[in-house]
């Protein structure tokens, strides 16, 4: 069964790096699994920053849809995948809907991204280093997609972290491994 590791934090708060620098240092054959989508010139530079930090020998699954097959599918030949990253995959889901009025479907069709997400990882046997922004440490949005986009996030996150073996939360570049810090009712 496949391992799963989150990795939370802020925006520039060194998430990917550290997940990057987790993945060359515990994996052997490496899988990069790309949720983001190059539509305009600042995306395209974001990307950019991401791909020049990777090695070369590291195989890129280009995943903004359907991102479980793409997990899947590198598990097959690879032990460590790096997915990068969840909120992003969320947005590129959300943003993908025709209206997004419906909560209740808006919910299920996380959930189920999500656990097939879980399934897929726990189908192979490669680790799964997910990284996933914290997003709901600010004020309320003013718009209905924001509010709708932070909640579907937060429990993207939760949904993830509860399989997770390790949690980090990324601050300042300085990860902590808040699983081993966790308060067990």
């Amino acid at each position: 069964m496949g391992r799963l590791i989150l990795v939370t934090g802020g925006a520039r708060s060194g998430k990917s790096s550290f997940a990057e620098r987790y993945a060359a240092k515990y994996g052997r054959k490496i899988a990069y699994i790309a949720t983001s989508q190059v539509l305009d010139e600042e995306m395209r530079f974001r990307v950019g920053l991401h791909r020049s930090r990777r090695p070369a020998d590291w195989d890129t699954y280009e995943a903004p849809f359907d991102a479980h097959e793409a997990v899947r599918e590198a598990a097959a030949g690879h032990d460590m995948l790096l997915f990068d990253c969840l909120t992003v995959y969320i947005s590129n889901l959300l943003c993908g809907l025709e209206d997004i009025e419906d909560s209740d479907r808006n919910y299920a069709l996380v959930k189920r991204a999500c656990d097939s997400l879980v399934a897929a990882v726990q189908a192979g046997s490669a680790t799964l280093v997910a990284v996933t922004n914290e997003v709901g440490d600010g004020i309320v949005p003013m718009n209905r997609l924001a509010r709708e986009f932070r909640d579907l996030s937060g429990l993207a996150n939760q949904l993830l972290a509860k399989h997770a073996e390790e949690v980090y939360l990324v601050t300042a570049g300085i990860p902590v491994n808040i699983r081993q810090l966790e308060y067990k009712l």
